[in-house]
């Protein structure tokens, strides 16, 4: 099956550089959870997770400039293909502003400091503020593993849209996928 116009409008360069470094961040975290639930306390646990918190206040600050990328170039970006990829990427994103708000919601709130990279965010204070943590202590972990599960269904769709149709979507934003099938 030959690809159509799907793969002759790709992203521009900025959008894909934005795409698979947080790719390659996001799966970093969840490669760090991964650690964490599976082998807490072990050898692997105490290299990845202390990268957690600092690579997670990254993809936030991420986040928030390729929104305003996606505001910039939308004139330049490949439409949707359908109401469902458009709902499917809406909510990516906005659990991927999600997932870290309510996490530095938590840290805030715990009123212990702040300062990834060396950088500092938030400086500590006495006591705790425990809606903070408490939202950001339940909504934290769950909206991580719904952002994994849409993460997994939108590599899984990008395969099957590749494999099942002609409709090469990966190709936009990987232009050398659609020379070979």
């Amino acid at each position: 099956m030959a690809a159509i116009a799907t793969d002759t409008h790709p992203y521009g360069r900025v959008s894909r550089l934005f795409h698979w470094g947080m790719a390659a961040l996001f799966a970093w975290q969840f490669v760090t959870v991964g650690a964490r639930v599976l082998l807490p306390d072990g050898a692997l646990d105490d290299f990845l997770w202390p990268t957690h918190k600092p690579l997670g206040a990254l993809l936030m600050l991420l986040v928030v400039l390729r929104l305003v990328w996606a505001l910039v170039d939308r004139t330049r970006r490949p439409p949707s293909l359908n109401l469902a990829a458009h709902l499917g990427h809406l909510a990516l994103y906005a659990l991927m502003v999600a997932v870290p708000l309510v996490a530095l919601m938590r840290q805030y709130g715990s009123g212990r400091a702040f300062s990834p990279f060396g950088i500092p965010l938030m400086s500590g204070f006495e006591g705790e503020i425990e809606w903070m943590t408490a939202i950001g202590g339940i909504f934290h972990g769950l909206l991580g593993w719904v952002l994994l599960a849409l993460v997994v269904g939108h590599v899984g769709m990008a395969i099957l849209h590749r494999r099942l149709s002609d409709e090469n979507v990966l190709a936009r934003m990987a232009p050398h996928a659609g020379q070979s099938r």
